[in-house]
């Protein structure tokens, strides 16, 4: 059968998550807070040398000087032209000129209550749009690395019986990346579904816990006890034990962090239970 991320043939986990690349509505979404929140407070029909205008000529004048790194003599005199060399680099420049460029404004616009304010909406567009960076103080910070997204990526990989792991896997992908309305509860749920499905697999259990596989497991390989301590601590999240997974799943302020931890952690899980199953004799990616 074919499965609902076959058919409608969505993008890689990597674009989902915009890790190297932008695409068009996150770059228009920052420029326009760009737009909002600084070129209103500068005179347009004004030369950069007036009165009017001394904010803007002393941030152009670090921009010309020290971030396109041309003479300053040749800088635009009326503000609303240099607006239009800024705009034209922006929506030229590769999409990690952007953050450069974002971060670089954040830093040196000579009025600190805008940056402050930049910041906080830049991140409102950054999540909006499932960028994998945030403003973590004055500076853009991956939220999402390379070795998380490989991790979900090889979990949605499976074949085979494991289908069924992925396929929670990758609703849980889209319930966080919905862009006009993210189900971090759901999205939580499902990633936690696929744990369940995967220890369902390895036991041969339809009701089986990740105690119950764990079990499976370690009956026949040693682990060492700080490890089987969080894998006691992963069990409680992912199964109903003392209400924990209730209380998760109730909780008010769930958010894309909370759901994105969630989806990494389950997805690793996912491996790790496939690959120590293996070890074991037990063969999961079967027809």
């Amino acid at each position: 059968m074919e499965l609902f991320s076959q058919k409608y043939g969505h993008k890689p986990v990597k674009s989902i998550i915009q890790v190297d690349s932008m695409d068009e509505d996150l770059r228009n979404s920052l420029w326009n807070t760009i737009h909002l929140l600084y070129w209103r407070v500068v005179r347009p029909n004004f030369v950069l040398q007036s009165n009017e205008n001394d904010l803007m000529r002393i941030f152009c004048t670090y921009l010309w000087r020290d971030y396109f790194k041309k003479p300053i003599d040749i800088m635009p005199e009326l503000c609303s032209k240099a607006i239009d060399e800024i705009r034209a680099h922006f929506f030229s420049c590769k999409w990690y000129e952007v953050y450069d460029f974002l971060q670089f404004i954040a830093n040196r616009f000579p009025q600190e209550g805008i940056n402050n304010l930049f910041e906080e909406s830049c991140n409102e567009m950054l999540k909006r749009e499932i960028s994998g960076y945030r403003f973590i103080g004055d500076v853009i910070a991956p939220i999402t690395s390379e070795e998380e997204i490989a991790e979900i990526e090889e979990a949605l990989s499976v074949k085979g019986s494991l289908q069924p792991v992925a396929l929670h896997l990758r609703t849980a992908v889209d319930l966080l990346s919905d862009r006009e309305s993210p189900d971090y509860r759901n999205s939580i749920k499902e990633s936690i579904s696929s744990v369940e499905a995967m220890s369902n697999l390895v036991t041969g259990k339809s009701k089986a816990t990740l105690g119950d596989a764990l079990k499976v497991i370690t009956d026949k390989i040693e682990l060492h006890t700080a490890l089987q301590q969080a894998f006691k601590k992963l069990y409680g999240y992912t199964s109903d034990a003392e209400g924990i997974r209730h209380a998760l799943l109730e909780e008010a302020s769930l958010d894309f962090e909370d759901a994105k931890f969630m989806l990494v952690a389950c997805s690793a899980f996912v491996n790790y239970l496939k690959v120590k199953a293996s070890k074991v004799g037990i063969q999961l990616e079967t027809d």
